[in-house]
């Protein structure tokens, strides 16, 4: 079974006046195997960032299911919803979202503060982390005092140490210069090949070049689909560049 079935997926808001209505997801269908590094993309208003909240349990679509784990999070009663992304869902923004009055350290502990875990417990998680992200000699510092590199692998800490079973990333190189992206994309590549599962959204084709799948969503609706298979990180690139110029420009075909 997947770990994330999405099925029929479709979401239409109503504006506030006049009563329009605006359709931002249609028919929306996907799965994500567990282990797997998938890439969404598309144009501004393709409904991508839409799909991504109604993922992250943020938002609930007009009609569909999200099963994760074979339970949907669809259904799931708005009292039970902090819980439940806390204990299974892992999240890095594009502008990090770290509170400059708590230290690094603190702000990666978080959610285990309120899962009510013990400091031991957590201290336990976060070496591992720590080491492998390469922030262990910031974890006393405050976000205001460390680069934005730094405080993008402390979003990501701050994600992978509750060990949720699927971790989305909304622009995650967004905010970053191409030194700090090309590292955090790496480091994205390796927590993926020890078995952390990602969906990531981005507008960044070097981004979606380190994904094993790249979907992309036009006008609300899946539009096409590029698997990794042997290519490599620059073939892959070359692909993605090729599909998002059909996708811009209605010309061609996809292969």
């Amino acid at each position: 079974m997947p770990l994330l079935e999405v099925k029929n997926l479709k979401k239409i808001y109503t504006t506030r006046f006049g009563g329009n209505q605006v359709q931002a997801l249609e028919n929306v269908s996907f799965t994500v195997e567990e282990g797997e590094y998938v890439a969404i993309m598309g144009e501004s208003g393709s409904g991508k960032t839409t799909l991504l909240n109604i993922l992250a349990s943020l938002d609930k679509p007009t009609s569909g299911e999200v099963l994760l784990n074979g339970r949907d999070i669809v259904e799931i009663k708005d009292r039970e919803l902090a819980a439940f992304r806390r204990e299974h869902l892992g999240f890095v923004f594009q502008d990090f979202n770290l509170l400059d009055t708590f230290s690094v350290q603190d702000n990666i502990f978080l959610p285990l503060v309120l899962s009510g875990k013990s400091y031991p417990e957590m201290s336990r998680r976060l070496t591992p982390i720590a080491e492998k992200l390469e922030i262990t000699d910031i974890l006393g510092k405050y976000p205001y005092e460390v680069s934005g590199g730094q405080k993008q692998r402390a979003a990501v800490a701050r994600a992978l140490i509750t060990h949720p079973q699927l971790v989305l990333a909304d622009e995650p190189t967004g905010a970053l210069d191409s030194k700090a992206a090309a590292h955090l994309l790496h480091l994205f590549s390796d927590i993926n090949r020890s078995g952390q599962t990602i969906l990531m959204v981005t507008h960044s084709t070097m981004a979606a070049s380190h994904a094993g799948r790249v979907l992309f969503i036009k006008d609300g609706m899946v539009f096409h689909q590029i698997y990794r298979g042997a290519m490599s990180n620059e073939e892959l690139y070359q692909k993605v560049s090729d599909t998002l110029t059909v996708l811009t420009t209605g010309g061609g075909g996809l292969a």
